[in-house]
């Protein structure tokens, strides 16, 4: 069903390729990687309005409780992407949590393909995407610590997918 809270989530798919465009444009340093966090602040404010919104309204969806995570794990992707190919984190690091989203991407829609019930994001799942965020906006500053703050949270990610696995299998008992 589209309602309000899933074309905010489908913006969020939308921003995707704009922070793209703007990290990799000729606009100079300063100023790209302002409107870069922008953008990425944006999809956060997207993120917040549209879960608000579907709780308020009672319009929580099984689309939307798909495509919310998966448009976060795009956005994500999409920053890690960025910052591996500006050489400002590891290709372990990228691979570490992009076969991490790619595998939650993949079984997501699996389950969902074969009619099983799927799992809104919890509260571990949040607080990991927001520290992501936090870890993200680190290394884009060089700020000192970031690449061990980087490893603590791909290994958090990890322990939320299986907490996330986990819930599916109760679920769809």
């Amino acid at each position: 069903m589209l309602n309000v809270p899933n074309l905010l989530t489908l913006v969020r798919f939308l921003l995707v390729p704009v922070y793209l465009l703007i990290f990799f444009s000729d606009i100079p340093s300063p100023a790209r990687l302002c409107w870069a966090i922008g953008i990425i602040f944006l999809a956060g404010l997207t993120d917040v309005v549209d879960g608000y919104l579907a709780r308020r309204n009672n319009q929580v969806t099984q689309m939307g409780a798909m495509l919310d995570p998966l448009a976060d794990k795009c956005m994500l992707m999409a920053i890690f992407l960025s910052l591996l190919l500006s050489d400002k984190i590891s290709w372990e690091a990228a691979f570490a949590i992009l076969f991490r989203d790619l595998g939650m991407i993949v079984y997501g829609a699996i389950v969902h393909f074969q009619g099983r019930k799927t799992v809104p994001a919890n509260f571990l799942g949040k607080m990991t995407t927001v520290l992501s965020y936090l870890v993200l906006f680190m290394v884009m500053f060089d700020a000192p610590y970031a690449s061990t703050m980087l490893w603590i949270v791909i290994g958090l990610s990890y322990i939320t997918a299986l907490f996330y696995m986990f819930q599916l299998k109760v679920v769809n008992e």
